[in-house]
């Protein structure tokens, strides 16, 4: 049974989130997401992973956030938007995914739930918390459906009714009982099967899985290595990342920009030309990117996706 006391400090965190700059915070109780194991062992059973090797190690872990943080019993989930309508000037020019848009997320978010756990031990000193940003065995995802921030689409990304899909997840797992929000159960996506027929490679399925073999996003950033020839020509200039199925879904059609400054597309990388992409330097590379998310490949592999998509027939 949850105190009232502990009812007033759960709506201190949360306001908290909110001037820290979050757009969404939720709190799940920590158990054992069993029920996501069949499905998840399945899925790599299939070679859908592709080379992501680390989805099917300790799958037991990735169920149970209690094998990550010793004595955990709360999960707060934030989401902060990243949607941008600050778009590359020239639409000749190779197209990189909005997330990479600015500083890396990664930081932003753990400045943020640092900022946000420090409040938290500031009222209660013996709490102790560990913050995941999808760098861990987390299923980041199915916390946020349990924290009641909204459901998974049939592209697999979480969809908020306020805020859209365009926003990034963050977790906080504590050692203390909190107040702890419903888990959505509603699926807003209804008979909408757009990001599944819009997807140009196919790579959605049915079952709201992702097939790594065939999506975009995994193929220029995950894969290490040359694009399948057949696949080439269904990029459409995508060079890191892809958009394509939360740019169709009916739920991002009128969402509002970010409010977050630590996401704004360079200046300089939006007025990029086809011919400033394909002459880029490494030093030019290391001076636009060192900071961004892009920095998950190296100058090697952005020059082998841009000569790729630039040189298809």
């Amino acid at each position: 049974m949850i105190k009232p006391a502990d009812q007033s400090f759960t709506v201190l965190i949360k306001q908290k989130a909110k001037d820290t700059g979050f757009d969404l915070c939720g709190i799940a109780k920590v158990r054992p997401l069993v029920e996501y194991g069949p499905a998840l062992r399945i899925w790599c059973a299939k070679g859908m992973n592709d080379k992501m090797s680390y989805l099917e190690r300790d799958i037991p872990k990735r169920l149970d956030p209690g094998k990550l943080m010793e004595g955990a019993r709360s999960m707060i989930v934030t989401g902060l938007s990243y949607y941008s309508e600050n778009r590359q000037k020239d639409p000749d020019a190779p197209v990189i995914s909005r997330y990479t848009y600015g500083i890396n997320y990664h930081d932003v978010i753990r400045e943020k739930l640092l900022k946000l756990l420090a409040f938290i031990k500031s009222v209660k000193p013996e709490a102790k918390g560990s913050i995941f940003i999808d760098t861990a065995p987390l299923l980041e995802k199915a916390w946020a459906r349990e924290a009641g921030l909204g459901w998974q689409g049939r592209h697999t990304v979480i969809i908020n009714k306020e805020i859209g899909s365009f926003f990034f997840l963050g977790c906080l797992v504590l050692d203390i009982d909190l107040d702890y929000d419903a888990p959505y159960t509603k699926d807003l996506c209804r008979n909408c099967r757009r990001c599944i027929e819009e997807c140009p490679t196919g790579a959605i399925n049915e079952n709201r899985t992702i097939d790594a073999r065939k999506c975009i996003a995994n193929l220029t950033i995950e894969n290490r290595g040359p694009v399948p020839e057949d696949l080439l020509p269904k990029l459409g200039r995508r060079i890191y990342g892809c958009d394509k199925c939360q740019e169709v879904c009916p739920w991002n059609a009128r969402v509002k920009p970010n409010a977050a400054p630590e996401f704004t597309l360079n200046k300089k990388v939006a007025a990029m030309s086809l011919d400033d992409w394909r002459s880029l330097t490494k030093d030019e590379f290391i001076m636009y990117f060192k900071r961004s998310s892009m920095e998950r490949v190296s100058y090697e592999q952005l020059k082998n996706n841009i000569e790729a998509v630039t040189n298809i027939p």
